[in-house]
């Protein structure tokens, strides 16, 4: 219920995302704290008809759009919120509605206070950058005129100019691949296919879903009769720099030989399902030759199989998922391949009711190979490592299913306890799991399945629900003190602690949550963080296979948290008797922290060399 898979496809997030929703004065005396996400106020909008009306018709948004707005401003004036990825999605829907608006001094002036809002050193230079030069542009020579276009263009360019190229390239690469990728479907299909549906059931839309209607609006309106400027402004100043980044981790991995008196070290990945086939002698197998598994389905009945069951129709297209998995990564690096070609194509020219069936195969596609690429990291120059398999099975369609329940919550708890006593009975020593979930997301689900009359009996009983699988899953993991959790830190650029993530989010002594670097330490436009999040790894454009064997590069937390559980394994192949609290602590200890403090760097030379190798 409250898990899925960790990885990044950046280049589909086409919309600006707002968690809640506006401008009245704040109350007298202290403000409320907002501790956690799920603190923040929610909202109910009543809405009648089509949501692609409302946000085609400016008399139409008008009052949905003033309700935003208000209710926006009512949080962040009214609430102390130490949360700067909170402020910043509050602040963008403000920017966003000022500049539908016609308010391009103000959205200007939000647009570029988002920087001082940021962390991450290549946020400091690109947040609200893009916006901040539409509104000065707009309010200089109209929107969508020949003259503003050649204002966006002229203003982009010079303000990319004066930036490190190192620093910023990935963000400007994944920039132009969502443009690239946009089209009418794909920004109207979210409304069309999943927000409308609750409207026609309730008449209503929560604050979890009504400030996107501000993006769908602002990307009809703004972004993409910009499409054709900003790909080429993107593309001629990557095509100016030409500047491969330096990669500092070949000069950091070690590969242990084989023949060496090491122990053999047992690695489980809790994923979405491994082709065994592809890994030999690394695979732990029984008396009876098969490979060690446990699985079970998204309804958390037991299973089998190593790989997902799919439909014998979706089975005969593999190939063709898989070419669009290296086109995505193809777009992403700013490849020029036939299959980013396809990809851009396929998705730009969508046809309105191809939308669910497509994005439905492209997460199902996703959800397929996830697991075995993973694996592919996580055993990669060990040949100790012995795979055992714990296959989970994810929701793929735009509804969830199942719905979120107590019944199916109590059987994910009882299937979470399943898989580490499993995992203790075949002597596992280090458990990847490169997925999460947040009580926020249960809550989100809870509405799009028509549970709970209001927001706030949503989130009382998101909280009942969630609080089940998260009590479950840490003592599941505390039941297994000789085992090393490794987890992704997730991929939605926020405090893991702040916004409840599980795993990433617990607190335990045998756990340990990874965030995302690229090639060169620096660090991910993706990866959350917080105070759980101990070492960063690299996670951007990561080589393993594919199911069938293809060698595709992708991004995410969940391609750096097996390379830390990849140190994790080789280290007590080393030294077997280490405790995983030992492990954790050499592999943090041994990290280089960044002159900014903000990143761990592990270091696998040099925590192997303490733990004997040579």
């Amino acid at each position: 219920m409250f898990q899925s898979p960790l990885w990044r496809r950046r280049a589909l997030l086409l919309l600006i995302a707002a968690s809640g929703a506006g401008l009245v004065p704040g109350w007298a005396g202290a403000k409320p704290r907002i501790e956690k996400a799920a603190d923040l106020p929610r909202f109910s909008y009543a809405i009648s008809g089509k949501l692609e009306d409302i946000v085609r018709s400016p008399e139409r948004f008008a009052p949905l759009a003033a309700q935003i707005r208000r209710d926006t401003n009512a949080v962040l004036d009214g609430y102390d919120i130490p949360d700067k990825a909170t402020q910043r999605g509050l602040i963008t829907t403000l920017a966003l509605l000022d500049f539908l608006d016609g308010r391009y001094a103000d959205a200007q002036r939000r647009a570029a206070s988002l920087r001082a809002l940021e962390d991450k050193p290549a946020d400091k230079l690109l947040a609200g950058l893009r916006l901040e030069v539409m509104s000065r542009a707009a309010a200089a020579d109209g929107l969508n005129t020949e003259a503003y276009r050649k204002a966006v263009e002229a203003g982009l360019t010079q303000a990319l100019a004066g930036m490190p190229y190192p620093l910023i390239a990935n963000d400007i690469k994944e920039a132009k691949a969502g443009v690239e990728l946009i089209g009418e479907a794909l920004v109207l299909g979210r409304p069309r296919e999943v927000w409308q549906p609750i409207v026609d059931a309730s008449g209503k839309l929560s604050s979890d879903f009504a400030p996107g209607l501000v993006g769908v609006r602002f990307a009809l309106v703004a972004t993409l009769p910009l499409k054709a400027t900003l790909v080429d402004t993107y593309g001629r100043y990557l095509a100016a720099h030409q500047v491969t980044k330096a990669d500092i981790w070949a000069a950091r991995d070690v590969a242990l030989p084989p023949g060496r008196p090491y122990t053999p070290v047992r690695i489980a990945v809790w994923d979405s399902g491994v082709d065994t086939a592809l890994y030999g002698p690394q695979v732990l197998r029984d008396a009876q030759g098969r490979p060690a598994l446990i699985a079970f389905d998204k309804y958390s009945r037991p299973a089998s199989g190593e790989l997902m069951p799919l439909p014998p129709a979706l089975r005969a297209r593999l190939p063709q998922m898989a070419a669009r998995t290296k086109g995505f990564s193809d777009l992403q690096s700013n490849i020029d391949s036939p299959e980013a070609s396809a990809v851009k194509q396929y998705l730009s020219t969508l046809p309105p009711d191809q939308y669910k069936p497509a994005i439905e195969e492209l997460g199902l596609a996703g959800n397929y190979e996830h697991g075995t690429h993973v694996a592919g990291i996580a055993l990669a120059g060990n040949p100790y490592a012995r795979l055992v398999v714990g296959r989970i099975e994810f929701g793929w369609t735009l509804k969830p299913d199942p719905c979120p329940s107590v019944e199916q919550a109590e059987a994910d708890a009882k299937a979470s306890q399943a898989y580490v006593d499993f995992f203790k009975r075949e002597g596992v020593r280090v458990v990847n799991m490169s997925w999460g979930g947040s009580v926020k997301g249960v809550e989100s689900d809870l509405e799009q399945c028509g549970i709970g009359k209001t927001p706030e009996e949503r989130k009382t009983l998101a909280r009942r629900l969630f609080d089940i699988g998260a009590q479950a899953l840490t003592h599941a993991f505390a039941s297994a003190p000789d085992i090393l959790f490794v987890t992704a830190a997730g991929n939605s650029d926020s405090d893991a602690s702040f916004v409840e993530d599980i795993p990433a989010g617990i607190v335990l002594p045998n756990l340990l949550a990874v965030g995302a670097v690229d090639q060169a330490g620096d660090e991910a436009s993706f990866t959350s963080y917080g105070p759980t999040v101990k070492v960063d790894a690299n996670g951007y454009q990561v080589v393993s296979n594919l199911p069938g064997g293809e060698r595709v590069a992708l991004s995410g937390t969940s391609m750096a948290s097996p390379q830390v559980a990849n140190l994790a394994a080789k280290i007590l192949a080393l030294k077997p008797a280490m405790t995983p609290p030992e492990v954790i602590r050499l592999i943090v200890e041994t990290a280089d922290t960044s002159a900014d403090g903000r990143r761990h760097l592990i270091n696998p030379k040099q925590a192997l060399t303490l733990a004997g190798y040579h």
